[in-house]
């Protein structure tokens, strides 16, 4: 079972579903599309409130033309050593400026919740037993220190994010 969760706790009847061949978004739900699928659709519609899955091999760049019509975007993590998909969510605000939500969809595990928070996912499919359970008595581990600045920043400050800005 996989349930979606965000900083206010777990999300009740989420309308997003990731389109397969056997499995399409029904009424009062809302389609993510694979990139290509989603490029398409925009191409051919001035639709907005769109949703896109980003695969590890896919390029975000490729959202830059649509990027203000997209209401979510699903990052797939097929597995928790594959580690493209915090790129995907840092590229997404920091060079695109998306502002909607990102979603960790796949292999996400609780280590990797708050590194993804600090990336830019605002939210995350969850089906790993001892996530869910952590997530639900709201014991998510911290980061103290880091060294480079991110989507987020760390709740005690800016650390040593200095040593990346350019001086005066």
């Amino acid at each position: 079972m996989t349930k979606i969760w965000n900083e206010r706790g777990f999300v009740e009847n989420d309308p997003w579903v990731i389109e397969t061949e056997e499995l399409k978004a029904q009424d009062g739900q809302q389609a993510v599309l694979t990139l290509d699928a989603f490029i398409a659709r925009a191409e051919e519609s001035n639709d907005v409130g769109l949703g896109v899955l980003i695969t590890p091999a896919d390029n975000v760049e490729k959202l830059r033309p649509f990027i203000d019509r997209i209401e979510l975007v699903a990052v797939s993590f097929p597995a928790f050593s594959d580690g493209r998909g915090f790129s995907h969510a840092s590229l997404l605000r920091s060079r695109l400026n998306y502002e909607g939500e990102v979603r960790a969809v796949g292999d996400v595990l609780i280590d990797q919740v708050p590194l993804m928070l600090r990336t830019g996912f605002n939210s995350f499919a969850v089906s790993n037993e001892t996530a869910i359970r952590r997530l639900s008595e709201g014991r998510l581990p911290g980061i103290d220190h880091y060294y480079q600045p991110t989507a987020k920043a760390a709740d005690n400050g800016p650390a040593y994010s200095w040593r990346r800005r350019a001086s005066n």
